[in-house]
């Protein structure tokens, strides 16, 4: 019996859409939540990677239209009641409750310098946020994943296990099938974790550098206004 079960283990098929469509339901399902967990990181990481992209380009276009020496009420005017990139908005901010802080002779209501700082902060706030939406799940996918995957093992064993029990046969080519689909969770947990858990912390640490940019912008043009004030 033996000699013919090993005779039949080269003809068994070990490729991974094999070993899918043997596996237990509970491990399919595993494997599948796995696998969309692994297209949406990719989806994630691809989108913020454009994102910042975007963002570099649009702050160091609108870097140099600041510093070139144009007045800010003009570049104000030019940027319009929509800007688009995140510097202008935080410009944007600043400009707006500048203006509302003069009265109708022109004097300056008491603590805009404050209002001022508070407008930027939010505007800054605000493109943090979109910055950072969506990196939770890449962490959440980097620490959950491979254990998601053990689940699917663990599982895959124990119905291997059972039908050893059941066949009453403990010959390894019987073993061996149900043992490769059960580590196959496993390894598609790990593929789904290992890019989320590198990128994660890749685009937040971009993420991080462009916010420090905003905020650095943001104080610079806070030291301008108040020159003007205190003047």
């Amino acid at each position: 019996m033996e000699t013919g079960t090993l005779a039949l283990a080269p003809e068994i098929d070990f490729s991974m859409l094999a070993l899918f469509a043997r596996a237990t339901l509970t491990v399919k399902i595993v494997m599948l939540m796995l696998m969309v967990m692994s297209f949406w990181s990719w989806a994630i990481i691809i989108q913020k990677h454009l994102m910042f992209r975007t963002a570099r380009q649009d702050a160091a276009i609108f870097d140099r239209a600041f510093w070139s020496g144009e007045p800010l009420d003009e570049l104000y005017e030019k940027i319009g009641p929509e800007p688009q990139g995140a510097s202008e908005k935080v410009f944007a901010a600043g400009m707006l409750e500048w203006r509302r802080s003069h009265k109708q002779d022109g004097a300056l209501i008491a603590g805009a310098q404050a209002r001022i700082d508070r407008a930027m902060d939010v505007a800054i706030a605000r493109e943090s946020e979109q910055l950072n939406k969506g990196l939770s799940f890449l962490a959440t996918t980097g620490s959950t994943a491979p254990f998601i995957g053990l689940f699917g093992t663990v599982w895959g064993i124990k119905h291997s296990f059972e039908q050893i029990a059941i066949s009453q046969n403990t010959n390894l080519a019987v073993v061996a099938p149900g043992i490769a689909e059960a580590l196959l969770a496993t390894g598609v947990g790990l593929i789904a974790a290992i890019p989320a858990v590198v990128f994660y912390n890749k685009l937040n640490s971009d993420s991080e550098h462009i916010q420090g940019n905003y905020e650095s912008f943001a104080d610079e043009f806070a030291t301008i206004l108040s020159r003007q004030l205190d003047a």
